[in-house]
This record gives C-alpha cells, sequence and structure tokens, in this order.
C-alpha cells in the first residue's frame, strides 16, 4: 500500500470538503436532529422522574454526547461506493498505485474533519439548554476512546462490505438504508438500549448494531458496570474482525467478477 500517496490523497480530500462546508454543515444538522427530537421526548417523559433509573439531566448527558459521536461513526461514503463500481470509477482506482481503499478513507477524515467543525460549538449550545449530567472518571475516558473507534471501523467496514454487493446488485444501497435502520432502532437512537422491551434489549446485545453507535457512549456517561463494558468491549472487537473479513472476501470475489467497458 502506497501510503505517502494516501496520506495526500486525505488532505487533497479534506481541502476540497472544507470549499464545500456550507452544505455539509446542513447534512450534519440532518444527522443531528432526530436525536434531538428524541431527546426532548425523552426529556418530557421523564420530567415526571427517572425512567429505568434515567433522569432528565441523564438523557441529556446520553443524547448529546450520541450526537458527536453518531457524527464520528457515521459513513457517507459508503454511500457512494455502489454508484463508484455502476459508474466505473473504481477503474482508475485499481490501477493507481495504492489501495482503492484510500479514496473511501479521505472521504471519512475529510468528513469528520468538516462535521465537527459544526457539530462541537452546537453541541455546546445545545448543553447550555438541557443542562446535561455527565459525570467523567479517567477509566470512563480511556475506554471511550478505544471503542469509539472501534465503533467506527466496525460501522465503516460493515457497510463498506454491503455497498460492494454493487458488484453484483443494482441497488446494493437499500442494504444501507436497512443497516441505518437498525441503527435506529437497535443502536441507541429511538431510545437508550435500557428504556428498550426486554427482547429488544437482547437483540441490542447480540447483533452489532449497538457496538457501531451507542456501546461507546454508554462507557462514557456511565450506563455500563465493569463486567457489561469488558463483555461489550469483546462483542465489538469480535463483530468488527467479522466485518474486516467480510470486507477483504467480498472485495476481492467483486474485482474478479468486476467488468468495465470504455472510459
Amino acid at each position: 500500500m502506497n501510503h505517502q500517496g494516501g496520506w495526500e490523497l486525505i488532505k487533497n480530500t479534506w481541502q476540497s470538503w472544507l470549499q464545500h462546508r456550507g452544505f455539509f454543515f446542513l447534512l450534519a444538522f440532518g444527522w443531528m436532529l432526530p436525536l434531538i427530537v428524541y431527546l426532548m421526548i425523552w426529556s418530557a417523559a421523564a420530567s415526571g422522574g427517572p425512567l429505568a433509573g434515567l433522569s432528565q439531566d441523564r438523557l441529556a448527558g446520553y443524547y448529546l454526547v450520541l450526537v458527536l459521536a453518531n457524527q464520528l461513526t457515521y459513513s457517507t461514503t459508503n454511500w457512494t461506493v455502489g454508484d463508484n463500481i455502476r459508474m466505473g470509477n473504481i477503474s482508475r482506482w485499481l490501477i493507481q498505485p495504492m489501495s482503492p481503499l484510500y479514496h473511501a478513507l479521505s472521504s471519512e477524515i475529510a468528513g469528520k474533519v468538516v462535521f465537527m467543525l459544526f457539530s462541537i460549538p452546537v453541541t455546546g449550545v445545545l448543553a447550555l439548554i438541557f443542562q446535561p449530567q455527565v459525570n467523567l472518571s479517567w477509566t470512563q475516558v480511556l475506554l471511550f476512546i478505544p471503542s469509539l473507534l472501534i465503533a467506527w471501523a466496525l460501522r465503516f467496514f460493515w457497510g463498506y462490505w454491503l455497498a460492494l454487493l454493487a458488484f453484483w446488485a443494482t441497488r446494493a444501497d437499500s442494504l444501507l438504508a436497512l443497516q441505518d435502520t437498525f441503527i435506529f432502532l437497535l443502536g441507541g437512537h429511538l431510545a437508550p438500549i435500557r428504556l428498550l422491551p426486554d427482547w429488544m434489549q437482547t437483540l441490542a446485545r447480540v447483533l452489532p448494531f449497538r457496538y457501531m453507535s451507542a456501546f461507546p457512549v454508554e462507557i462514557l456517561v456511565g450506563l455500563l458496570n465493569n463486567q457489561e463494558i469488558i463483555s461489550g468491549l469483546l462483542i465489538q472487537v469480535g463483530w468488527t474482525i467479522a466485518a474486516l473479513v467480510l470486507y477483504r472476501l467480498v472485495w476481492t470475489r467483486g474485482v474478479r467478477h468486476y467488468e468495465a467497458v470504455g472510459g
């Protein structure tokens, strides 16, 4: 892998995204809005007393951290993979002296920087309004950071292998929409996991979608005990390894199957 060429591509993509930051700010706000709505709904529901041990200020802390975590883990790149395969753009990537994965990573990194330029100030204003309670410890912070990175890797590579099914299917991005639906239901967006029905909590703890979004947040805001954190990290790493294996398998077979005419 040509890491130097990949790094130059990342820098150039970041500069390009900054030139169109107004559009991406609107995109980031669109992702924030549903979580803000659910924050207000659950805060209103908790006005009469805590829900499953979550008071209004703890719910505010959960959702405001989730707003930022979702911006950092969400992958816009995966939605363009299928189009690049169908339109043949991937042909020129395959002949470049670096891995095509760098094209996805360049957009990922550039996007995260641009989104945070908007999301952090907005979340700060929301924190002044909702007055969240987050009792941080160094242990929580130190565990949150690697868990967040793994959550991004899991969400990115899981979505990437789904998008690569465009080598065989015309509209593979419908699977990405399905993935987002499961993240909404089981990834802590609709409600914190402990507020879901028991059968949904069981699914959330087993399937990968919680570990793409809510799990790092639960660590940081103190919703998990030590045993739950350790077991959750093991499951998160396990699903990430599975996503990487699926990505390599689908990519290798997809490139062999790929055909393009013209340019």
